[in-house]
């Protein structure tokens, strides 16, 4: 099984299930991705603009900065987790 967003193995450690369209929306359908990759989708995405458009893997990988997120990603080795990555500080947006 792979990621729908890297496209990389999935594992069984640092995985997380992503809402395609947000909980706060009423959202139920679920896809299985890295820790990484789900940072990098809230990182990028507010709420409203994965429940209005990216709502699907597809769409969310036709956007640049998820892109360059995938190229860069794949240059890092499988087991790879920068636990830095902290996309705490990103402005919340609804």
């Amino acid at each position: 099984m792979t990621c729908p967003i890297c496209r990389r193995p999935l594992g069984i450690e640092r995985l997380e299930e992503h809402h395609l369209v947000p909980k706060t929306f009423g959202g139920r359908e679920t896809v299985t991705v890295h820790k990484m990759c789900h940072q990098k989708i809230h990182a990028t995405f507010s709420e409203r603009e994965l429940q209005h458009h990216y709502h699907t893997s597809k769409r969310i990988l036709e956007h640049s900065e998820i892109q360059k997120f995938v190229k860069w990603i794949s240059k890092k080795p499988l087991d790879y987790y920068d636990k830095n990555d902290d996309t705490k500080s990103r402005k919340r947006r609804r």
